[in-house]
């Protein structure tokens, strides 16, 4: 299947460069360009693609604003792209529902990785943003205890949004809780439907937020 992509920056340079890059894929293509938030929506909106790229900082609508929009209408999934490694950015990208988020330096064949994954249905953080997010829980005081938003989870779908919040595969999920990775494909499923979160990502925020793992065990 053909990965259709939209492109949003407000450097053309930067957005062709982008364009360039993932069309010369087998199974991606770049079906619309966009100069700022409002276009990369209402490009969204008309085309319905799998994947949207959108640089964070774009001039009227932001890259934020038009994630939130498109995680909110649609069924695009978003990576967001910037120069700013900033903790304000990368929050608010993963509130507004991102699925992926890289810097402006990835190198090609982690983008075109990225795009990919995305599309597939998991989330892709750059490795300096997964930092930051570990360490932006690890400085919160710890949880008394789980969250009551838990208690909808049964037993083996909280154990595999523990593993989740610990960066396991679900291959590796697979094998710890010695089952089929078709029933850890269930299992992860669940957990999002119940909770109401879009992807892993979220999965492992609310881990964080509701006291089922904490830095120190994660």
């Amino acid at each position: 299947m053909t990965i259709r992509v939209v492109v949003a920056d407000d450097q053309e340079l930067v957005r062709s460069g982008f364009a360039m890059i993932l069309d010369a894929q087998p199974d991606i293509e770049v079906v619309a360009e966009a100069a700022d938030g409002d276009g990369a929506v209402a490009a969204v909106r008309r085309l319905a693609p799998e994947v949207a790229l959108l640089d964070i900082r774009m001039p009227g609508t932001d890259g934020i604003e038009a994630c939130r929009a498109i995680s909110a209408g649609t069924g695009c999934r978003t990576v967001m792209l910037t120069t700013f490694d900033s903790d304000e950015y990368v929050f608010e990208a993963l509130r507004a529902g991102a699925s992926g988020f890289l810097l402006k330096d990835v190198r090609r064949e982690d983008l075109v990785h990225a795009v990919r994954v995305v599309a597939a249905g998991e989330s892709l953080l750059a490795p300096s943003v997964a930092r930051r997010l570990i360490a932006e829980y690890t400085a919160r005081p710890p949880a008394a205890a789980p969250s009551a938003r838990l208690e909808m989870l049964t037993a083996r779908e909280r154990e595999t949004l523990l593993h989740l919040a610990r960066g396991l595969s679900n291959a590796e999920i697979a094998a710890a809780l010695v089952v089929s990775e078709h029933t850890v494909k269930t299992h992860v499923g669940n957990v999002l439907s119940k909770l109401g979160l879009r992807d892993r990502v979220q999965a492992v925020i609310c881990a964080y937020e509701c006291g089922l793992v904490t830095p120190s065990a994660g």
